[in-house]
């Protein structure tokens, strides 16, 4: 169980993987920017749960965070595989966007890190234009190392933002914010990965019928054939799904 305590969650490879709807899941999370109450929320893959399965530092990130929602297709996938499904994948670039769709009701602030100077500039402007009742208090991009994660908390604490997105790759944004959470005190904090460079216009979605499909990550590869050795960790996680089949699923 999440550390919200009220999250139907389903353990993967001792992940909780929320099991909520995308409603559901914005719900959670606008009574969290009411209560005031830090969440880090992560969306996670395949590819994260391999990363995790490796590396204890990053199974502690995961398994500290508020909320993990399934954004990859591969996830649900195993959930469904292994006969604990959830309800739907929640992509983060729609958590995002459905985000920014609640908080226009009550002007929350949103503030955005990370991408290149040019990208999230773009990213603040046409998310500004796009839902115009939202305060963009604040961004900056993320090209910064430790000796200047003080100045960029300060910042973020001056301008007192209810959401708080960073695109810095999965890597670092995670672990990031995993650090820093109790510091900063911003009730939604979420990492967007990539999504910044779609809002921009630096590059685009997937097209519906990849979408449709759940072939987003096929698309990318083929428009970024860099990303090939990353996305080894794919069918490395279906084959190990179903050679572990019993025990995929960790007991709550």
């Amino acid at each position: 169980m999440s550390q919200t305590g009220t999250i139907p969650t389903v353990s993967i490879y001792g992940i909780p993987f929320s099991k909520l709807t995308m409603k559901e899941t914005v719900q959670v999370l606008e009574e969290a920017v009411l209560s005031k109450q830090p969440h880090q929320v992560i969306t996670a893959n395949p590819i994260m749960v391999m990363a995790a399965l490796e590396d204890k530092a990053i199974m502690k990130v995961m398994q500290d965070a508020e909320i993990i929602v399934p954004d990859g297709t591969g996830v649900v996938w195993a959930a469904n595989y292994c006969g604990d499904p959830v309800a739907e994948r929640v992509p983060g670039y729609d958590l995002l966007h459905e985000l920014m769709r609640v908080g226009e009701n009550y002007r929350w602030g949103v503030y955005l890190l990370g991408s290149t100077s040019e990208v999230i500039q773009e990213t603040a402007v046409r998310l500004q234009q796009q839902y115009p009742a939202i305060r963009i208090v604040g961004y900056r991009d993320g090209f910064f190392g430790p000796s200047e994660d003080e100045q960029v908390i300060a910042d973020i604490q001056q301008a007192a933002p209810d959401l708080l997105f960073v695109a810095r790759g999965a890597d670092t944004q995670e672990p990031w914010i995993h650090k820093y959470k109790h510091t900063l005190q911003v009730p939604v904090m979420m990492g967007v990965g990539g999504s910044f460079d779609v809002i921009s216009g630096k590059t685009k979605r997937a097209p519906k019928l990849f979408q449709k499909l759940r072939l987003e990550w096929f698309y990318r590869l083929l428009r970024e054939p860099s990303r090939a050795g990353r996305m080894l960790a794919l069918p490395k996680f279906a084959l190990k799904v179903m050679r572990d089949k019993e025990n995929v699923i960790k007991p709550r």
